[in-house]
């Protein structure tokens, strides 16, 4: 069969099972090309006005007339460093939180049998299916009968409620896939429940509590709804409140407000950057340990 020709039938016969044609990789990387411009068009097309100056609005796809004014104005005119650096405080107080007692709740469930522990994890995902339109009344009534109104601590609280059951029902998966023995081994050696858990489980867990620590981060960094209806005074605003001064009934400064958009992406971007190794290794193990 060596010596048939390169396009005889015997020879297409032989290509590796699985293998794509041609054909099909133009398509496919023609497909991936496209969900990638369309990914990045809002993102370029927000940065290219914030470009713009004051009027980039009106005219947004002109390439010329580039300042970085509206990003001075955000920076020197502002209470833009104060919502960061509140933002900042929310979202890493949130990963902080969500993360210990995702990864405890996660642990917990996957190794011990306790009475209840199947319905909780059903209602760690039956609480996911409320629509947070529904639980911003409860949940204020709840901060505001324990003086946690209008202060980060309750915005923690709040994004936490709305991140654990997931990050718990994500990291319980992520448990199962590490054998029992090492549990065991651990109690061999003297060491107590948490001391496994800390000193064993948790170093091998690390991509999976990067993908809980990336998604909490996420959820308090950009979320609106709440922070709106629980922040009144202007020196706790975070970000997404903030922001929304800059468009109002009788003014819309647009500039402002896209480049307030730019620079709030460098945070997640950095995150990401630095823990894209193991969010890539925590979003596949599911599929990859046995």
């Amino acid at each position: 069969m060596s010596g048939l020709p390169a396009g005889h039938p015997s020879r297409r016969g032989t290509r590796a099972r699985g293998e794509r044609s041609r054909a099909a990789s133009a398509a496919l990387h023609a497909v991936l090309v496209l969900a990638s411009l369309v990914a990045l068009f809002p993102i370029a097309f927000i940065a290219l006005v914030s470009l713009r100056g004051e009027s980039g609005w009106a005219h947004p796809m002109e390439m010329a007339g580039f300042t970085l004014a509206n990003y001075a104005q955000v920076l020197g005119r502002t209470g833009f460093a104060t919502w960061f650096l509140n933002s900042a405080v929310v979202a890493a107080g949130t990963m902080l939180v969500g993360v210990l007692i995702s990864a405890s709740a996660g642990y917990a469930v996957s190794r011990m049998r306790f009475p209840g522990h199947r319905s909780l994890m059903w209602s760690f995902l039956v609480f996911q299916m409320f629509p947070v339109a529904v639980l911003i009344v409860p949940l204020y009534n709840l901060l505001g009968r324990l003086g946690l109104l209008d202060s980060h601590g309750g915005l923690i609280v709040t994004y936490c409620s709305v991140a654990v059951p997931f990050c718990a029902w994500m990291l319980k998966g992520y448990f199962d896939s590490i054998p029992a023995d090492i549990d065991e081994a651990g109690r061999v050696d003297g060491l107590t429940p948490f001391g496994t858990f800390w000193r064993l489980i948790v170093p091998l867990a690390r991509p999976g509590l990067a993908v809980t620590a990336f998604y909490t981060f996420l959820t308090a960094w950009g979320e609106v709804a709440f922070a709106t209806q629980f922040l009144s005074s202007e020196e706790h605003y975070t970000l997404a409140v903030g922001m929304q001064t800059f468009v109002g009934p009788h003014r819309a400064e647009w500039g402002l407000l896209t480049a307030s958009a730019v620079l709030i992406m460098i945070p997640a971007g950095l995150l990401f950057f630095f823990a894209q190794k193991h969010l890539v290794a925590g979003l596949t193990a599911g599929g990859s340990k046995g």
